[in-house]
């Protein structure tokens, strides 16, 4: 799996050298892929010192970081008990699809007003890349990916703050899935999007708005809500194996 433009999914900037704010915004990368892609489950401890040592640099860079991220509802920081990884509730898991519905249906006014030929092409390209990946049984990239297209199909409205929101849901949504659902079941359909992008083409704004609405409530159907207890994870290990995905720190 190659490296991926930040522009996909996530918030963060593209590295400037990896010193100083760069080797931050480096391990922040590697912490957000490790949680998003659901190397991490849910509820996984996250020990200060553990992940000083795997990266190393100190505690009080990596509690920056972790901070970063429970800014963005990705992992929970609780005094005396440390931080983990995020574990949604039943209620912030259909808080988490309900938001995204209202935004995600709104803005497919501007989606369609706003479409040409070649940022509809870059949506199928992506959607190619879908296929290859469940065609493989990459689930991990193939969520990853599904969330990348919504999330470029919502920048195609050319409202950034939108799509700042809809990135922080779409990321969060892969906690849900990691909780509740199976991931080989709750991911898109490829062939949906493929469908998508075509209404879009031909500009029917209430096919569009129908389409999403009723593809964002199936996916949200194959999650089930159940909580299950997370099996221990060797969190040096995960983290190595992303980090060896990813230009090495210096």
């Amino acid at each position: 799996m190659g490296k991926r433009a930040s522009a996909e999914l996530g918030t963060g900037r593209a590295d400037e050298g990896l010193g100083g704010n760069g080797r931050d915004e480096a391990i922040y990368r590697n912490l957000f892929v490790a949680i998003v892609e659901n190397h991490l489950a849910p509820g996984t401890k996250l020990p200060e010192d553990t992940l000083a040592e795997t990266y190393g640099v100190s505690r009080t860079s990596i509690r920056k970081v972790l901070q970063r991220l429970a800014h963005e509802r990705l992992v929970d920081v609780r005094l005396n008990r440390g931080a983990s990884v995020a574990q949604p509730s039943v209620g912030e898991a259909r808080d988490i699809f309900s938001a995204r519905r209202i935004i995600e249906c709104g803005a497919i006014p501007q989606v369609v007003a706003k479409a040409t030929p070649a940022k509809l092409d870059v949506l199928r390209e992506l959607v190619g890349r879908e296929h290859a990946a469940q065609d493989r049984g990459d689930w991990r990239e193939s969520i990853y990916l599904s969330g990348a297209f919504h999330v470029e199909l919502i920048r195609l409205s050319g409202n950034e703050t939108l799509t700042d929101f809809l990135t922080q849901l779409v990321s969060r949504s892969s906690l849900v899935i990691a909780t509740y659902g199976s991931p080989q079941t709750a991911s898109c359909r490829h062939s949906e999007h493929d469908d998508v992008i075509e209404i879009i083409a031909g500009g029917d704004v209430d096919g569009a708005t129908r389409w999403m609405d009723r593809h964002l409530r199936d996916v949200e159907r194959t999650v089930v809500l159940v909580e299950e207890e997370p099996a221990p994870a060797d969190l040096k290990k995960i983290l190595e194996e992303v980090a060896q995905r990813r230009p090495k720190l210096r």
